[in-house]
């Protein structure tokens, strides 16, 4: 058995797979204070929730946008889990052809979900994912890496509208029955949603007339399923998309 870790600005996700199967996966909130010692009695718990020795595991490989936290991470696994993290940056076999200026600049969850949406869809492709920040990333026929575009989270941009509009509420994020608001709660979720839908359809319209394509377009990330329910251009959402692409990458480096 191995473990997968995708590191993300608000969420930590780990997946427990034995050989290509994913037994177990579990989401933690990412928390910059927190030391190696908090983070491993929280993983220790749940592996003894699956019934998981630490013996069992194998290896372990890391995706993470968050910097601070590696020293932190590469000590857990260390201490808690007795191996030496396998991390996705630079030197590392990923099978991706990147065709970014400079492919140091790309950040590690967009390239394992490339490698995953590649090996399971083929191109072209965009695939589009829902976390702090919404990243589209292009792959071409070819299976190569464009490129992309990247814009503020839904949760960004609702964050800002309360801070920044004195007499507007911190809301929940959920679909209104109506885009016509008959409050302002009702008035802001529409404007929310139905508005950023409106934003995936119209960057991804823009994406197909420069690629020249008719790319497949798949969702990943945490709100995925309820901006799909209103975006046309997606066609399929994968929760799974990155713990796979760290799956297809740890067997690479094997």
């Amino acid at each position: 058995m191995f473990v997968v870790v995708d590191v993300g600005n608000s969420n930590i996700v780990l997946g427990i797979y034995k050989g290509r199967e994913l037994l177990h996966y579990f989401r933690l909130s990412t928390n910059r204070q927190s030391t190696a010692d908090e983070y491993g009695v929280k993983i220790n718990n749940l592996l003894q929730m699956s019934k998981i020795a630490v013996g069992d595991i194998e290896g372990v490989i890391i995706s993470s946008v968050v910097p601070p936290l590696m020293h932190v991470l590469e000590e857990l696994c260390e201490k808690y889990m007795r191996k030496k993290p396998l991390i996705v940056g630079p030197g590392i076999k990923t099978g991706l052809n990147l065709r970014y200026e400079n492919p140091r600049e790309v950040g590690a969850d967009r390239i394992v979900n490339a490698v995953a949406a590649v090996e399971q869809y083929g191109g072209p492709l965009i695939v589009v994912d829902f976390g702090t920040a919404t990243t589209f990333d292009c792959i071409d026929a070819a299976g190569n890496y464009l490129g992309g575009a990247i814009v503020p989270g839904i949760g960004i941009s609702t964050e800002a509208l309360y801070q920044r509009a004195s007499k507007l509420p911190r809301i929940e994020l959920e679909k209104p029955k109506k885009v016509i608001g008959r409050n302002t709660v009702h008035a802001m979720q529409s404007g929310i949603i139905f508005g950023y839908a409106g934003q995936v359809d119209g960057i991804v319209s823009r994406i197909r007339q420069e690629m020249n394509a008719d790319p497949k377009v798949i969702a990943t990330g945490g709100l995925a399923e309820l901006i799909a329910s209103e975006a046309e251009s997606i066609q399929e959402v994968n929760q799974l998309l990155t713990l796979e692409g760290l799956r297809i990458i740890y067997e690479r480096n094997q």
